[in-house]
């Protein structure tokens, strides 16, 4: 291991290569013991970073923003890859269309189109996520999804390739994509708006943020909403009338202002909310016969 972070550090640079680093930086439940090593490539650097990981038969976790993350309190072995900060260009392609690189911040890429007159993105302006994890799950809010509005994507195969999918060959679906059944890295999408006034656009913004901060625990650490929604139900109200409104373990708790959402109310450990979710799924089952499964992705190590 200590021959390849030599590697890497001579092509990424001393300070994009971190030997165990603490995940609770990289999540937004800011949970998540060390990974083994942790990369900030730019995209030119991704195909030698892959192969030169697979070569060294090095397992690797592919993460964004870490806003759907629970990762274990003992960490992640091999090679975490943060699509970041060094892959987060956004561009205006002419008309209405703009293209942005995996690392960009959803919300920075909805204010971007605003200021270009552009709507469709008003409903991802309050999602804490950036564009290639958006990408992986077809996020959506408040009636709006990714695959409403992208064009194509660019994306990295297992085999170093660069591929350009389109919106029909992205196999969108609730919460999902062909992104992870075919071990695609996602690089870049282009999204196709409409053009409106820039100051409607900001005030449907103001509106989904309002909405967003009266419905939302946003003053915790959270992924969002824990679960996805049932067929026939809404997650949320389902844990509500199970009574696990306000149920805890540790520092994690169903939340009060919306039961859909798990929180850490500040010193919770990933198996604190791991245990909320599992009691939340099993007292939902047995009482109404419905399974909830998670739109949060656990990784790595559990105590």
């Amino acid at each position: 291991m200590e021959f390849v972070r030599r590697e890497l550090k001579e092509v990424l640079g001393e300070g994009n290569v971190l030997v165990n680093e603490p995940m609770s930086r990289h999540t937004t439940f800011c949970v998540g013991g060390p990974a083994d090593l942790f990369l900030k490539p730019g995209e030119e650097d991704l195909p030698w970073v892959m192969e030169l990981l697979k070569r060294r038969q090095i397992p690797v976790t592919v993460i964004g923003k870490g806003s759907n993350l629970l990762v274990g309190d003992k960490g992640v072995r091999g090679a975490v890859i943060e699509v970041g900060g060094r892959m987060a260009k956004i561009r205006h392609i002419g008309g209405e269309c703009i293209t942005a690189q995996a690392g960009a911040p959803l919300a920075r890429v909805a204010q971007e189109a605003c200021k270009k007159g552009l709507s469709g993105l008003e409903f991802a302006a309050g999602i804490p996520g950036g564009i290639g994890g958006a990408i992986v799950m077809n996020a959506g809010a408040y009636g709006g999804e990714m695959k409403d509005i992208v064009t194509h994507v660019k994306v990295l195969d297992g085999d170093g390739n660069v591929r350009e999918l389109s919106n029909r060959q992205m196999e969108f679906a609730y919460r999902n994509s062909c992104v992870p059944k075919n071990g695609y890295l996602v690089l870049e999408a282009s999204f196709r708006l409409q053009s409106m006034d820039e100051a409607r656009i900001r005030r449907e913004m103001e509106e989904l943020r309002e909405q967003r901060m009266a419905k939302q625990p946003l003053e915790y650490p959270s992924a969002g909403s824990t679960f996805k929604r049932p067929e026939g139900h809404f997650a949320g109200k389902l844990i509500m009338d199970a009574g696990l409104s306000g149920y805890s373990v540790g520092g994690a708790q169903v939340s009060k202002k919306h039961c859909g959402f798990v929180i850490n109310r500040g010193d919770a450990t990933a198996g604190d909310i791991r245990s909320v979710i599992r009691h939340v799924q099993e007292t939902v089952k047995e009482k109404f016969g419905v399974d909830l499964n998670t739109e949060v992705k656990m990784l790595g190590e559990f105590s």
